[in-house]
């Protein structure tokens, strides 16, 4: 595990703490002619070797920088063919970890990844997912009759409010695993004074009306799923 830690935070140094803004600029201009591209491999297999601190390990440096260089050319190519920028850039930390992940554990790479799917708590995970889109469907369709009654005159961010529900109920769902009710309670304190603005400008009974039965059933939903999880 203490190796994987290493190359994980190699891996965040180099990728965004050394990295600058030029040097990502340069690459997706240049691409392969880019010296920052190479600058960029050496960075990694330098933070490599420096935090494993072992020569006998450098052939192991050196896939990850070479299985780095080749990750970020293919990103660089793909990239403009994406019109949402974080689709590519996902894909290339996930592969980028995916090659850490086999690097520290091939050894004993598939007994290890065995292990891992064996430890899943499904439960947990069927909640998780159940206070995410599910219940933002689910919220939808019990408030779609009150919905059409209001009238917005604010414009405001595609999807924000599902979003901002679906992180909400995932901290009230870790709040209740830890058993830290109190959180709970200063986090409806903490929405409830950045609306404060809202309802008070909007000065609509029917918007505070919903926008109350929709967060008390938004943290309803997500309590009752916790203590489902813990009981």
């Amino acid at each position: 595990m203490i190796l994987f830690t290493k190359l994980i935070l190699a891996h965040l140094i180099g990728d965004f703490m050394i990295q600058s803004t030029r040097w990502v600029v340069h690459k997706a201009a240049n691409k392969i002619s880019s010296i920052y591209l190479y600058l960029h491999t050496l960075v990694h297999f330098g933070l490599v070797m420096l935090l494993l601190w072992d020569l006998n390990l450098w052939r192991l440096a050196v896939v990850i920088a070479v299985s780095h260089y080749f990750i970020d050319l293919a990103k660089l190519y793909v990239d403009p063919y994406f019109k949402n920028k974080a689709i590519p850039f996902f894909i290339d930390q996930l592969l980028h970890v995916l090659v850490l992940y086999s690097c520290a554990y091939y050894g004993n790479l598939m007994e290890f990844t065995l292990g891992l799917i064996k430890g899943i708590d499904w439960a947990l995970v069927t909640a998780v997912v159940f206070v995410g889109f599910p219940s933002s469907i689910i919220m939808a369709k019990l408030l779609e009759g009150m919905s059409d009654r209001i009238e917005i005159d604010h414009k405001s961010l595609p999807n924000a409010g599902k979003y901002i529900g679906i992180i909400e109920r995932l901290f009230v769902l870790v709040f209740i695993i830890l058993g830290r009710w109190e959180a709970i309670g200063l986090l409806i304190t903490a929405k409830s004074v950045f609306r404060f603005n809202d309802l008070k400008e909007s000065n609509s009974r029917k918007l505070t009306e919903y926008i109350l039965i929709g967060t008390l059933l938004s943290f309803g939903l997500a309590i009752i799923t916790g203590l489902l999880y813990v009981s």
